[in-house]
């Protein structure tokens, strides 16, 4: 259970919540789920741990909420990826919303990573779930792309991963991206820059060979 009062919470209890949460995506965020506590997470939550504690037990109990709302916003550009529209319009808009996620979610990918890196003892069950459900429905709507001849012939799966690594590499090492880049390039045109680059990488080389 995530909190004391899972239902019918007030306005107020529900804003206290959502205070608690944005706090400890900070505080998990920077430290990892091991080198955070309760106590930091109420310090940057501006309250008590007592009264941090009267909303979540545990601190499994917010990273555990956290994980799922990640999941969730993280799960949606892939959902949107349908077999009836145009192949390449398809996979550039979802390269395209991956990059936005990894400018507008930095903290969350590197929530994400963190626990990945850990070897995912708190999300194995939504990974090996409703993660590999979902990876391999579209892998069957990439599959039916190939079938009919409109995007070559590779790997679906690794496909999926490779537009992961490349786009969520911009919020887990975006420090390193900016330094490389400069004060000329690292600014938020960098986002853009990589969007067409990517698209250039993966729709080009998903071009049918012509017979």
């Amino acid at each position: 259970m995530e909190g004391s009062t899972p239902r019918g919470r007030t306005r107020i209890q529900k804003e206290k919540r959502e205070v608690i949460l944005e706090a400890a995506l900070e505080v998990f965020s920077t430290n990892g789920f091991r080198g955070s506590t309760i106590d930091q997470i109420a310090e940057a939550a501006g309250m008590s741990k007592p009264n941090l504690l009267y909303y979540f037990r545990r601190k499994e109990d917010i990273h555990e909420t956290l994980m799922h709302r990640l999941l969730d916003t993280w799960l949606a550009p892939l959902k949107e990826l349908d077999d009836i529209g145009d192949p390449m319009t398809e996979l550039r808009s979802y390269i395209r919303r991956k990059l936005e996620m990894a400018r507008d979610f930095p903290r969350e990918s590197r929530l994400f990573a963190n626990e990945i890196l850990q070897g995912a003892p708190r999300i194995m069950a939504m990974l090996e779930g409703e993660l590999k459900t979902l990876v391999d429905e579209k892998v069957e709507v990439i599959r039916g792309w190939m079938r009919a001849g409109k995007v070559a012939k590779a790997d679906p799966w690794h496909l999926i991963f490779a537009i992961w690594a490349t786009t969520q590499h911009y919020a887990d090492f975006d420090v390193q991206v900016r330094a490389v880049l400069g004060p000329d390039r690292g600014g938020d045109g960098r986002f853009e820059d990589a969007a067409r680059f990517l698209e250039q990488l993966f729709l080009e080389g998903l071009k049918p060979k012509a017979n």
